[in-house]
């Protein structure tokens, strides 16, 4: 075990609110578990019988439209709870999650789950902040995607990543993740040509360089411009 389990539930945004005696009862039935890259852990569809919480590594959720395209809806980092609503809601999981980087999960039984919240009130009042600051999350990125420029929309991510894991540099911001231009492509709702063609771009322009182990903002303001358009 990488951290003790009381310190992963008070740093995800789901469980930080919650009265310290109740996270200490949530990490008595939680279990760890390690994926390797690529490794999905769980399937859209699936009933959700487990609730994850990333301690390491990385998660990528993705969904497939109705035209048979897959969209990245978010990218889980260390805290984050991932199918936090479907468990909540005794459904399945709507959308499919994979590890994008080995990574570490926390995971909690829904049965298990559902039997504290019967016996312990103080745990729904403390868990229903963070469910709703995690709907409202959602809510966003779906909005984000539905509309405005492409390039806009690819420009809010990154500067998203920067604000959630940039690094300081001399030459930027380094974000330490590395996405192919098609799951860039999955993250705004867009196609690899795109994608391509804007990172291209960006690259000449010394506003975003791509690096084998991630990406490098260079220009902050020029992103900032191009988020905003």
């Amino acid at each position: 075990m990488h951290e003790p389990m009381e310190e992963v539930l008070r740093r995800s945004t789901l469980f930080r609110r919650l009265k310290p005696d109740d996270r200490q009862r949530l990490a008595a039935v939680a279990t760890v578990r390690e994926f390797d890259k690529g490794a999905t852990l769980f399937s859209e569809g699936e009933g959700s019988d487990l609730l994850y919480t990333v301690v390491t590594g990385r998660v990528k959720v993705s969904k497939t439209t109705a035209r048979g395209t897959d969209v990245i809806l978010e990218i889980f980092g260390p805290g984050d709870p991932v199918g936090a609503v479907a468990v909540y809601e005794s459904r399945p999981y709507p959308a499919s999650a994979f590890a994008i980087e080995p990574t570490v999960c926390l995971l909690i039984p829904r049965q298990a789950f559902f039997a504290l919240l019967e016996t312990y009130p103080t745990m729904v009042r403390g868990l229903l902040v963070g469910l709703t600051h995690r709907l409202v999350e959602l809510t966003n990125r779906l909005t984000e995607l539905s509309g405005g420029r492409v390039e806009g929309r690819l420009a809010r991510f990154f500067v998203k990543l920067a604000q959630d894991m940039g690094q300081a540099r001399p030459e930027g911001t380094f974000i330490a993740l590395t996405l192919s231009r098609q799951e860039l492509a999955d993250m705004i709702g867009t196609t690899i040509e795109t994608s391509i063609r804007i990172m291209s771009r960006w690259g000449k322009q010394e506003i975003v360089r791509t690096e084998k182990d991630g990406f490098v903002v260079v220009d902050r303001s020029a992103l900032d411009a191009i988020a905003l358009s």
